[in-house]
């Protein structure tokens, strides 16, 4: 099968880099090397940061509406948790993860990139969830991340209306964190990458979990999940290292292995 997925492991970041041209629209094959590329860096020891790509001219334009056209009711139905779980694993990588987004981030793309901790904009890239426009709704976790990240009301506009929106209006209403020149999409997220691959992995990949499993259920489930893992970094070489460094030498100084 081609690599329309493809992993590029440079010190301790890993970037997975979409390749199936022109518009890297996301049909099976992708959703199964994406999942594959996230067990990968996911359980890559020497990889402490992962960076989402689509390449200089585009992201990724959305699902592959040739082979969505060629499914009926009773495919998906057997299928759509497939490509749910597929998505997914992204979302589960316990590292930090930054998606770098130059052109279009439409459909399956933008939902691709809610799967990110991070998402830094180009300038001239467009974002949205047209799928309203085919009489479908998003597939890809898009209803749910979505609303999750920029509130239901502004989601419920995107969503229901399927337009598109330029990189200041996702700046503004908090769908993106940064906008940038195209050039400079890669290189900013790489710089983002290379902060938190120096920082301690275990508290990362904790706060991760604590964020994530608290946004989930209730308030005092929450708090519970974040005491346990709160009380789980102090079994970490990390946490000694910090501690040691801040009594030491003052906050921000510390090396971690």
């Amino acid at each position: 099968m081609p690599e329309l997925v493809r992993v590029e492991i440079d010190g301790r970041v890993a970037t997975i880099r979409l390749d199936r041209p022109p518009m890297n629209a996301i049909d099976s094959e992708v959703q199964e090397q994406l999942r594959a590329a996230a067990e990968r860096v996911g359980a890559d020891e020497s990889v402490r940061a992962v960076i989402l790509y689509g390449g200089e001219k585009v992201f990724a334009a959305g699902a592959d509406v040739k082979e969505f056209a060629g499914q009926d009711h009773a495919y998906l139905m057997r299928d759509a948790p497939r490509i749910t779980a597929a998505i997914d694993s992204l979302a589960r990588i316990p590292k930090p993860v930054i998606a770098a987004v130059t052109g279009y981030a439409l459909g399956g793309g933008c939902e691709l990139a809610l799967t990110a901790d991070f998402r830094v904009s180009a300038d001239t890239a467009k974002w949205g969830q047209p799928e309203i426009l085919l009489g479908i709704i998003p597939g890809m976790g898009g209803t749910q991340r979505l609303p999750r990240l920029i509130g239901p009301a502004k989601a419920k506009d995107l969503i229901y209306t399927g337009r598109f929106v330029d990189a200041d209006e996702a700046l503004e209403i908090g769908l993106v964190d940064a906008v940038v020149p195209a050039a400079d999409v890669y290189s900013t997220a790489r710089r983002m990458a290379e902060k938190f691959a120096a920082g301690p992995a275990l508290a990362l990949a904790a706060a991760k979990a604590a964020i994530d499993g608290g946004l989930d259920t209730d308030l005092a489930t929450g708090l519970r999940l974040e005491s346990h893992l709160f009380a789980s970094v102090f079994a970490t070489e990390d946490r000694e290292t910090g501690l040691r460094s801040f009594l030491e030498s003052g906050p921000g100084k510390a090396v971690f292995r």
